[in-house]
């Protein structure tokens, strides 16, 4: 897979297989997250990698899913639920730059777990106290988002923008993501 095949591919997946993640994939896709750039270098980002079945339950009511659709379309069945959720945590020490080096780290983290045929949701609407009761996360420390992880049980696909930048669903329950149109964000001078 290419670049362009892989970033033309990546979608968020909010419906997954129930086969588990290999704690291998997970660790390559924390440790492309590690190595990339971050302001001045400060490394301010911690990980808490979540695969013990109980744990990945208990941590399912503390997220929120398809903000765009109703929760019947939106929110996985108890067997399309993810297997695994990533932690992505914020040291307290972090510099005024760190958010730059959370989307960094998210998107490296994806996009080599989508390169092993792992699908991914992003997700910043999470109840953070309780999430850091069910994780060690120190009190000082940032939980950022949770990334849930497992392998996709629907399809994603792109479409021009139209009328809204809102995701649906298609008659077999698979994502329509609207995107802009490369001349309607870009100026080539």
């Amino acid at each position: 897979m290419t670049l362009s095949e892989l970033f033309s591919t990546l979608r968020t997946i909010r419906r997954f297989t129930q086969k588990p993640v290999p704690v291998e994939v997970l660790r390559d896709a924390v440790d492309a997250a590690r190595l990339c750039a971050s302001a001045a270098n400060a490394q301010p980002l911690r990980y808490v990698v979540v695969t013990d079945p109980a744990t990945v339950a208990a941590l399912q009511p503390h997220v929120k899913w398809a903000g765009y659709l109703p929760p019947e379309d939106g929110v996985p069945k108890e067997n399309e639920r993810p297997t695994a959720f990533v932690a992505v945590v914020k040291t307290a020490d972090a510099n005024a730059w760190a958010d730059i080096d959370v989307g960094l780290a998210v998107h490296a983290m994806t996009a080599v777990l989508w390169e092993s045929g792992v699908g991914s949701c992003i997700m910043g609407a999470i109840d953070r106290p309780a999430i850091k009761a069910l994780l060690p996360i120190k009190e000082e420390d940032e939980l950022r988002l949770m990334i849930a992880v497992g392998y996709p049980a629907h399809q994603s696909r792109v479409v021009p923008l139209t009328d809204t930048v809102k995701y649906a669903l298609d008659d077999n329950r698979d994502y329509v993501v609207p995107k802009r149109a490369l001349e309607d964000i870009a100026t080539f001078m």
